[in-house]
C-alpha cells in the first residue's frame, strides 16, 4: 500500500536551530532518505516552499476567492512530505516515526486510496 506521510512543523522552531544543528538535521533527513530507498518504501518526497508564500483557492457560488497563505491558521506548517510503500499502517507509522521531522514536529500518515470515488 502507498502513504502519504505529511510533515508539519512551527517554523519559528527551525529558525531557532544553529547553523550546526541545522546541517545535522539536514544530513539525518539525507540518511533517512537512504534508508528508505535501500529498504525499497521510497516513492517520493520534496520539501515546500515556505507556507507563506502558497495561495489557498476556493470557489463558492461561483466566485473565485484567493488567499494568501496557507489554509489553516495554526503555527504548525505543512513543511513537505513522503510519498512511501508499507505493508500496512502499522509499518507505515514505524516507517514515519524515524522521520529525523518528527522530533520538531509531526508527521501525518494517510493511505492513498487506489481508486477515484469520481
Amino acid at each position: 500500500m502507498k502513504y502519504l506521510c505529511l510533515v508539519y512543523h512551527d517554523l519559528s522552531d527551525v529558525d531557532f536551530l544553529s547553523c550546526p544543528e541545522q546541517a545535522m538535521l539536514a544530513a539525518e533527513a539525507r540518511a533517512y532518505d537512504d534508508d528508505l530507498r535501500q529498504r525499497g518504501h521510497f516513492l517520493a518526497s520534496h520539501a515546500l516552499e515556505d507556507a507563506r508564500s502558497a495561495a489557498t483557492v476556493r470557489v463558492r457560488e461561483g466566485k473565485l476567492c484567493i488567499d494568501d497563505g496557507p489554509c489553516a491558521a495554526t503555527r504548525d506548517q505543512l513543511d513537505g512530505y513522503y510519498l512511501i510503500e508499507a505493508r500496512d499502517l502499522n509499518e507505515a507509522i514505524r516507517l514515519a516515526s524515524r522521520n529525523p521531522a518528527a522530533r520538531l514536529g509531526s508527521i501525518e500518515v494517510r493511505p492513498i486510496r487506489e481508486s477515484s470515488p469520481w
